[in-house]
């Protein structure tokens, strides 16, 4: 995968996988043009205490791509190394970490958060081998405009805040609320594009087999 020069699906030189289970990602690292394959990684996801966002989103992707490339790591060879990549998105909102609602009251709750305020989006990334674990994060400021009740009853009918951090997703729906950012549009979406292009990079350039 030499993602310095030429097309990433036409150098892919690894075994990629995406330990998500989230269709964003998938859409997103598509785009790319890499190969890969999705194994989700099942992870008990609580904050843990006094635990900030970044720490937590960074905690989460290193430990989804650690915990699937301990399950495959049968596959790291010689010949097509073993490169796992890991992500976790989190809004935040006056320092409070808003990850997927459990229920149609707290999506109301954090869309009257959100309403008429800026607040944070943060994505780890993490990349997992057979010799190192390389890391990133990136930040991306969203302005909501005000919402009524009567749009956020009609926004949570639809279902889409539903299973989105922060209960929105900005390339749906909501996006007629958004009227800037500051960063990347596509860590919103739930993978910066960019960013995890030179982390798999980085992670390319040291993956070796397990001698395990």
């Amino acid at each position: 995968m030499d993602l310095a020069n030429g097309s990433a699906a036409d150098t892919l030189k690894v075994m990629l996988i995406l330990a998500s289970a989230s269709p964003r990602r998938y859409e997103l690292l598509t785009q790319t043009g890499l190969k890969f394959k999705i194994i989700a990684a099942n992870l008990n996801e609580d904050l843990l205490e006094n635990e900030t966002a970044a720490a937590y989103v960074q905690r989460l992707a290193e430990e989804k791509a650690q915990a699937v490339w301990n399950d495959q790591k049968s596959l790291d060879t010689p010949e097509d190394p073993l490169v796992v990549l890991g992500a976790d998105t989190c809004v935040v909102v006056d320092g409070h970490i808003l990850g997927k609602p459990i229920d149609t009251a707290d999506a109301r709750r954090m869309l009257m958060l959100l309403s008429g305020r800026t607040h944070v989006v943060l994505t780890g990334i993490a990349a997992v081998t057979g010799k190192k674990v390389v890391r990133d994060l990136d930040i991306t400021q969203v302005t909501f405009n005000c919402i009524t009740d009567s749009e956020i009853a009609q926004y949570i009918v639809s279902g889409e805040p539903l299973d989105k951090a922060g209960a929105y997703a900005i390339q749906g729906y909501a996006a007629r609320w958004i009227p800037r950012i500051e960063g990347c549009y596509f860590n919103v979406v739930g993978l910066p594009i960019s960013r995890t292009i030179a982390l798999l990079a980085e992670a390319e350039s040291t993956a070796a087999p397990n001698p395990n």
